[in-house]
């Protein structure tokens, strides 16, 4: 995958300062924020972060995605370095459409990822391909994945990327 950097800034946040990295693979945005020295790291704190309106734009109390960046953030804070990388992928890559259309079954008790199928679509269409590209780009060697669900871990390994030990932040 060709990912491209197109642009960076320094960004001051409630938990510190993060360089950001605007990345491009030709389709979607991608975006790294990097606090302390990366390149050549081994066991680098890293959040891979799916981005979500109603949790980071509306301020929503119905899905956890503001608490686990916050929890992302502090984590690395106290590390004195890591990554986060936001990937543009709305509704576990399904897009906004279908969050809204899975609520009412979401309603009904049944997990989010079933409920993605019951309104017809994937139950996680996430692809985490831009991750590679990016960690490469950084020089970072191994990551200590901030995340509890597994899966995305099995997936990442899947992809090539080394991760040394997972670290639950939420998910």
């Amino acid at each position: 995958m060709t990912m491209i950097r197109l642009a960076e800034r320094e960004l001051n946040t409630r938990y510190g300062r993060f360089n950001e990295y605007l990345y491009y693979d030709g389709q979607a945005e991608s975006i790294a924020l990097v606090m302390g020295d990366v390149r050549d790291g081994s066991d680098i704190p890293c959040r891979i972060h799916s981005a979500c309106i109603g949790g980071h734009v509306f301020n929503s109390v119905e899905c956890e995605c503001a608490a686990e960046m916050a929890a992302a953030q502090r984590v690395i804070r106290d590390a004195g370095r890591g990554v986060i990388i936001y990937l543009d992928q709305e509704g576990k890559g399904n897009g906004h459409l279908a969050l809204v259309k899975s609520i009412p079954f979401k309603l009904e008790g049944i997990s989010q990822a079933e409920a993605y199928e019951k309104a017809g679509y994937s139950a996680d269409a996430r692809s985490y391909r831009p991750v590679g590209a990016i960690l490469s780009d950084l020089g970072v060697i191994s990551i200590e994945l901030l995340t509890e669900n597994a899966a995305k871990a099995d997936d990442l390994r899947g992809i090539g990327i080394t991760i040394s030990n997972v670290k639950p932040v939420g998910d």
